[in-house]
């Protein structure tokens, strides 16, 4: 009751906020939740996040943590669980871009959040040339 009487005080003492500066005001308040919905930050991806749209829940596709420094995995198995969105993986270990093991090992941390795909894993794939084997003439 008090806040409108306050009002219109206001508004007869002519003291009230000009229609342009309302409209700044409204407009500050705009930017001001665009700014709040830009911080907000955007949720990271356990690995299973990453690959579920890849062919073949990402076999043979490279993914790494993002904080890790030049480790990747190529995927070479999964073993996903009921829900779709936990499990266990296994992949080709690369460090520095170079095979460090030849034997698939199990993924750590593969239900954590912050995995990222390797792009250029398959386009190395995609762009290396077909070896053909020559025919034997008879």
């Amino acid at each position: 009751m008090a806040q409108r009487a306050m009002g219109l005080l206001r508004r007869s003492l002519g003291l009230a906020a000009s229609p342009a500066q309302r409209a700044l005001s409204t407009s500050a308040a705009a930017t001001a939740e665009v700014v709040a919905k830009e911080a907000k930050r955007k949720k990271k991806k356990n690995l299973f996040d990453v690959v579920q749209f890849l062919p073949g829940w990402g076999v043979g596709y490279k993914v790494a943590k993002t904080t890790w420094r030049d480790v990747s995995y190529q995927i070479t198995k999964i073993n996903l669980y009921k829900d779709g969105r936990h499990g266990k993986a296994w992949g080709i270990r690369y460090k520095a871009g170079v095979q460090a093991a030849d034997a698939p090992i199990r993924i750590s941390g593969v239900n954590k959040r912050g995995w990222k795909y390797i792009k250029e894993s398959q386009k190395k794939l995609q762009d290396a040339p077909k070896v053909e084997t020559p025919a034997v003439a008879a």
